[in-house]
């Protein structure tokens, strides 16, 4: 299938967080018009903001979609909200799933509802290492080449896992 190459980063510090990304990337093989091309390890994560919550579980996917940007971020919206997600006026708050596009295709935007690339993108570790680890090759538009931004970014507390989620597939 042709379409937009996209990446969208997957997080959860909740209710099994390994289990959650992989139901996540199960549903994302689920989208209408998409196409899952590859996924990377699970990495773990201390949580950003507020420290009084647990460790984080990342990873990231790579897409191939016709979806546009909007219609995708609805898409998201919808598999966060079926895994118990609410969004509420605060930021960096515990969440069984997180799901947010971080680069599509060359395209920029900045709307109130959407922006790509995603903003500090070049700054989270939990990010930039997993796109590393499965688009070596990326440019991310307005920011340059993954391998310039890691040279940026300490890995930190960042910890690869193994790929179990593979065998938590439901």
């Amino acid at each position: 299938m042709d379409g937009t190459r996209c990446y969208i980063g997957l997080g959860s510090n909740l209710d099994n967080p390994a289990r959650q990304v992989a139901t996540a990337i199960e549903a994302l093989t689920q989208l209408p018009n998409t196409t899952v091309i590859r996924v990377s390890s699970l990495y773990r994560s201390p949580p950003m903001g507020p420290q009084d919550q647990p460790d984080y579980i990342n990873a990231v996917a790579a897409l191939d979609t016709r979806l546009s940007p909007e219609s995708l971020l609805q898409q998201l919206l919808s598999i966060e909200q079926r895994h118990g997600r609410v969004r509420g006026s605060q930021r960096w708050t515990a969440r069984p799933l997180d799901l947010d596009i971080l680069v599509y295709g060359e395209i920029e935007i900045d709307t109130q509802a959407l922006t790509i690339p995603h903003p500090g993108i070049a700054e989270r570790n939990f990010v930039l290492y997993p796109l590393l680890e499965i688009a070596p090759g990326l440019v991310i538009p307005q920011l340059g080449s993954i391998s310039s931004l890691i040279a940026g970014c300490e890995p930190g507390d960042l910890v690869k896992l193994h790929d179990e989620w593979r065998e938590l597939k439901v």
